[in-house]
C-alpha cells in the first residue's frame, strides 16, 4: 500500500508548500512592457520647434525653469499655460521671487511672433532674472 502524505484537507491530497512564480513572472513582464510603451509618452511637454542658431551646448542649472512660447503664441511656464502676455507680466514676478529664481530659459517656437515673445522676455528680465534663450545648434541648413 502507497504511503499517503499527512494532510489536513479533507479530499486527503497533499498540500504544496512551494510558490508558484509563474504567474508572478507574467505579470512583471506585463507590467514592463506597459512601463516601456508609456514611458516615452509620459516625458510630454510643450512642443516648440526652436530656431537654430550658433550657440553653445546649454549648461541648465540642476532644476532648470523653462518659459515655452508655442507656435499658437501660448505662454507656459513649466507645465502651466498663462491666458495673456499681461497675465504672465503679473504673475511671474512674484512666482520668480518667491522660488529664488536666478536663469529662466525662454523656449520660443520659431512661427510664435516677435509680440508675445519680447514682453515675455522683458517680463522675466524686469523680475530682475537672466533670461537665456534656447535655440538649436545651427545645421548649415535653412
Amino acid at each position: 500500500m502507497p504511503r499517503r502524505l499527512a494532510s489536513n484537507r479533507e479530499d486527503g491530497l497533499a498540500l504544496q508548500s512551494e510558490i508558484n512564480v509563474t504567474s508572478l513572472v507574467d505579470v512583471a513582464f506585463t507590467l514592463l512592457v506597459i512601463f516601456i510603451i508609456t514611458a516615452p509618452i509620459l516625458q510630454g511637454g510643450i512642443e516648440v520647434n526652436v530656431p537654430q542658431a550658433d550657440v553653445a551646448p546649454l549648461q541648465p542649472t540642476e532644476d532648470p525653469v523653462f518659459v515655452s512660447i508655442d507656435a499658437q503664441n501660448r505662454i507656459f511656464l513649466m507645465e502651466s499655460e498663462f491666458e495673456s502676455v499681461e497675465a504672465f507680466r503679473e504673475g511671474f514676478e512674484q512666482l520668480a521671487t518667491n522660488a529664488g529664481w536666478e536663469v529662466v530659459y525662454v523656449r520660443a517656437d520659431g512661427d510664435a511672433i516677435q509680440r508675445v515673445v519680447g514682453p515675455v522676455q522683458a517680463a522675466i528680465a524686469a523680475a530682475g532674472v537672466t533670461v537665456s534663450m534656447v535655440m538649436e545648434p545651427w545645421d548649415g541648413g535653412e
